[in-house]
């Protein structure tokens, strides 16, 4: 076995990791795209061998602040793959990603500990290495492989690991994404879905899948008809029922709208009219496609 001497980086290193809708209607697990709202978070080796986080914004004051924080699980996950370990990390988190909404902040928080973790070891891994190791540590790479790669991404996992492609995205696409006051839980939204499903329903979400590839990055106009979904937003309806009535009315109003990842959000692919209103806790935002992925600079350690 070959030993690899790590000399970890002084200063701290920055990461900016976009927030995420995966699937996209029809790409159950496999599509996604990255949107320019980003957790900010900066890193670096503790000298005095303690693990601190500090969190502000999104989930301050719930989240941990320890060696069970997410971002310092994917940290000490990929440091193991490099074969060494600092003693003591610290963490500056300053989030904007809701929590718990299917827009992709878990992915955001794997993503900023992979990447941020390469930095500080010389950035030794690629980023298909850090494709494979954050999709690892999710379970699934459809969030991961935007937050990642930016723009619309093609995830699949293989023998050896997740990988992705990213495709640019149709320039006059501004997707705006419904968040409710509200959480939700992807391990409830998976529980939902039947082990199986008929075949002409998986036809259909196939032919509806490639669709939507070339809608997203070429022909905006069959965003409606792209966004189809027979595979996972009618089993999940049930149990996010707000969500399933705001989705059904957008689309009646002819808007290319979908489930955000699990929920409970709603992502609209197409413009949606300048008259509508969602009711209820809603909150709207229009966001530009997060082109290029997670975006990691050198810096100081905060003082």
């Amino acid at each position: 076995m070959t030993t690899v001497t790590i000399s970890f980086a002084p200063g701290a290193y920055t990461v900016h990791a976009p927030a995420t809708s995966a699937n996209l209607g029809p790409g159950f697990d496999a599509l996604g795209l990255a949107l320019d709202l980003c957790d900010e978070v900066t890193a670096w080796v503790a000298d005095d061998g303690k693990t601190t986080v500090e969190v502000t914004g999104e989930g301050a004051g719930e989240l941990p602040q320890d060696e069970t924080h997410l971002i310092v699980h994917a940290m000490r996950e990929t440091f193991a793959e490099l074969g060494a370990q600092p003693a003591g990390l610290g963490l500056r988190c300053v989030n904007r990603i809701p929590q718990a909404r299917g827009m992709g902040s878990s992915s955001a928080a794997i993503t900023a500990g992979v990447t941020l973790a390469n930095a500080l070891a010389g950035g030794r891994l690629s980023r298909a290495d850090e494709v494979r190791i954050a999709g690892r540590i999710e379970g699934h790479p459809d969030n991961i492989a935007p937050c990642l790669l930016g723009g619309f991404t093609i995830a699949w996992t293989e023998a050896g690991g997740a990988r992705a492609v990213a495709l640019p995205v149709a320039p006059e696409i501004r997707p705006t994404v419904f968040v409710p006051a509200v959480r939700g839980l992807t391990a409830h939204a998976r529980a939902a879905l039947p082990a199986t499903v008929p075949h002409a329903d998986a036809a259909f979400n196939a032919g509806r899948a490639a669709l939507l590839t070339h809608a997203l990055t070429s022909a905006p106009g069959l965003l409606f008809e792209a966004t189809e979904d027979r595979l996972h937003q009618g089993y999940r309806a049930a149990g996010m029922p707000e969500t399933a009535a705001l989705v059904a009315h957008l689309r009646a109003a002819g808007v290319a709208a979908v489930v955000s990842g699990a929920g409970p959000s709603v992502l609209a692919l197409s413009p949606v009219p300048s008259g509508f209103r969602p009711g209820g806790s809603w909150l709207a935002h229009t966001l530009a496609v997060f082109a290029g992925g997670a975006r990691v600079s050198a810096g100081r350690i905060p003082g």
